[in-house]
Order: structure tokens, then sequence, then C-alpha cells
């Protein structure tokens, strides 16, 4: 640890200066801020009641700065922390031991890769860095729990991470990337001629049909729309047997707080919003987040969750749209196979053993998985010159 740096720990991002994070996170991201995670744990989506539990670890100077951060959660299940350990979790049920509590940095409910040690970046970056990987072990092994995890890190933070001997996993997202192309017909000529028609086709059924669609940003939603916004998104949710863990009034103070970071695809039946894609955005990323429909509507998923969201970074300049974990459906729209990994500090010697032979195999499985899926992608094969 460097000399007189100490280690502390919060429990609730709300107690972190709000001075520290601007100074400590990329700038213009969505979610490392000083309001996305406090509001979504002040709403509940992320608090003790719905097992998630904050200890936050902070680093500090001499003076009292904040020089680190390490977004830290006690969780008791695998909700929304997209490490998909579910059967890591039976593995010790049947081995009679107990994997949760666990401990876990992440966004949580949100699929999206980058740093989690929050550092400058200056002469002493590094050294904090591993102090604050040190102290999460420390502190996971000081509560007794199974595991620390982190999800989705920055290369460099995977990097640090592999070198203390965590265990690296591997998932496979589907991520548009701007090649030059200029607008969305643009886009489209770098198609096949038969994957142009199919796309042209679904956005026309939307085209003729009754439904107007708009892009609002945050500050451009009226607060008491989020009611009829939230019901969308909370009805889907519904349908597919899952819980809508974040709130009508946690959507409205993200985008108070957020404004042009949050963006939103509605569909509208005769004024009324009968579907919606939200989004977030930095200055290069628009990030794909919750849906909802009020009915079965034509093709309206891939316009709104895909093709708004396409055509959006075009006129924007963004220059990757991540539109979410899962959904081989997004290879044949244009969305590449990316591999991305988290990270696994586990307490259990012969588990750990057990895990690393697991995540082995599973690397080699998801890069032939990953070669596989790109096979389908929807580009002509001389996209390359059309593209000079």
């Amino acid at each position: 640890m460097p000399s007189r740096l100490s280690i502390s720990t919060v429990s609730a991002a709300s107690a972190i200066p709000r001075a520290a994070w601007p100074t400590l996170c990329p700038p213009g991201d969505p979610f490392l801020n000083a309001d996305f995670l406090a509001i979504i744990e002040r709403h509940g989506a992320a608090a003790r009641e719905w097992g998630w539990t904050a200890r936050h670890l902070v680093a500090s100077d001499p003076h009292g700065t904040v020089v680190g951060l390490l977004p830290l959660y006690v969780k008791t299940h695998s909700h929304g922390d997209f490490i998909y350990d579910w059967s890591w979790a039976a593995a010790y049920r049947q081995l009679g031991r107990q994997y949760y509590p666990k401990l876990i940095s992440c966004l949580p409910h949100t699929p999206v890769a980058g740093p989690r040690l929050l550092v400058a970046e200056g002469p002493a970056a590094a050294s904090i860095r591993q102090a604050l990987a040190d102290s999460a072990q420390a502190l996971a092994a000081g509560l007794g729990v199974s595991s620390w995890h982190v999800a989705l890190p920055a290369e460099a933070d995977i990097a640090l991470l592999r070198r203390e001997g965590l265990l690296i996993s591997h998932d496979v997202q589907f991520h548009w990337v701007d090649s030059g192309c200029g607008d969305f017909d643009g886009y489209l000529a770098t198609f096949s001629a038969a994957r142009r028609r199919k796309v042209r086709a679904e956005r026309r059924r939307v085209e003729d049909s009754s439904l107007s669609i708009e892009t609002r940003h945050g500050d451009q939603i009226d607060p008491a729309e989020w009611a009829q916004l939230h019901a969308l998104y909370a009805d889907t949710f519904a349908r597919f047997n899952n819980h809508a863990v974040f709130s009508a009034a946690c959507f409205a103070d993200l985008a108070a707080a957020l404004g042009r970071r949050m963006v939103a695809f509605i569909a509208r039946d005769r004024g009324l919003p009968v579907a919606v894609a939200l989004c977030f955005r930095s200055d290069e990323v628009l990030y794909g987040r919750y849906w909802g429909c009020s009915g079965n509507y034509h093709s309206l998923h891939f316009e709104l969750c895909f093709y708004q969201g396409i055509a959006y970074c075009l006129e924007q300049g963004l220059r990757r749209f991540e539109p979410g974990a899962g959904g081989e459906h997004k290879v044949s729209r244009g969305f590449t196979p990316t591999v991305v990994h988290s990270a696994h500090w586990i307490a259990d010697p012969g588990m750990r053993e057990l895990l690393g032979r697991h995540l082995a195999q599973q690397g080699e499985a998801l890069a032939d998985y990953r070669d596989e899926a790109a096979t389908h992608l929807p580009f002509r094969r001389d996209r390359s010159s059309l593209l000079r």
C-alpha cells in the first residue's frame, strides 16, 4: 500500500464526496458518476432489502482527499450482476458448502464493461489500484464470504486481477461498431442484398403502421410521463416472470440527474406511449438497457432497440452501440460477437481449482462460439473495399 494511504468502507455511494467522482471516472460515463449508483441505491434497486449491501472501498491520501474507489456489494443472490454463476452456487450446495453471501464489484443491473478500480491516472495510480484490490481480498476474507467477483472490468483491471491470481471468466456480447458508413442507408449498403431487404422490410412495417416514433433525452421527458413509460417496462418484465427492479421514481430521478446521458426511443399510438427502449450514453457509446411494450407490434422491438439506436449513433457521432446482454438475433442486424470478461477470487482452494479448470474450458468454447457466430454477420464480402 502507498505510504500513508488509508482505505475505508462506506455503506452508500452517496457517502462518497461528489467531487471525487469526476476525478476518478471516465468523463461523461452515464454509470460511473456521483448520481447513478446513489440513485439506484436510494430507490432500492441495489439495497439490502433486495439482497445488495453496499461496502464500497474508498482510498484517501493523508489530506483526506479521495484518490481511489472500488464499488463493492455483499450479495445474497446472483440476479442483476451478470457473472452468471448460478451453476457455481449449485455446485457449492451439492458439496454441502455455502456460496452466498458473496462480494462483488459491479454496476448493478448493468452489463456494461468498464473500469472498476477507479483511480486518476498519475504516478501513484498503479499502487492505488493494487491497494484497492488487496483491500477487497482482505475484506472478503474478513467477512468469511465464499468469493469476491469483479464483473466486466476494463482490460487494465483484468491484467492486475489476473496477476493477483483471480480466475478469469468469459462471455459474449453483441456490439455494433461504426465502420465509417455515414448514415443508416450507408450502413445498409454494407449488408448483403438479402439481409438488406429484410431490414428494410422490418422498418417498413413500422413506418406503415399507425405508430409515431420519437427520440427524447432525459431532460426532455416530463416527470409525470415516467409512470406511463415505467408501466410498459414493468408489464414486459412481468410477462417474462422477471422482477422490474427500477421504479418510475427511480427512472425520473435518473433522467433529472443524467439529462442527455439518458436516451429514450418512444413509440406512440395516437399520442399514447405503447413501447419504449431506454438507453444511456457516453460521448462515444450508446448503451441499450430496458425495453417495454404494451402489445404485439410487428418488428417494433427491432426498430426501437436496434435500428433507432444505430441511426442515433450515426447522427450523434457515437462509435459503438452495446444493446445489452445476450441475443443472437442481434448478429443478423450487424452486431458483432465480442468477448468480455469477469474476474473471481475464490476463498476455498479446492473450489478454486475446480472452477479454474471449468473456466479454462469455457474460454476455449466461447472463442469458438464467437468465431462461429461471426460467420452469420450480414455484411457483404466486399464491404472492406466499399468502405475504403
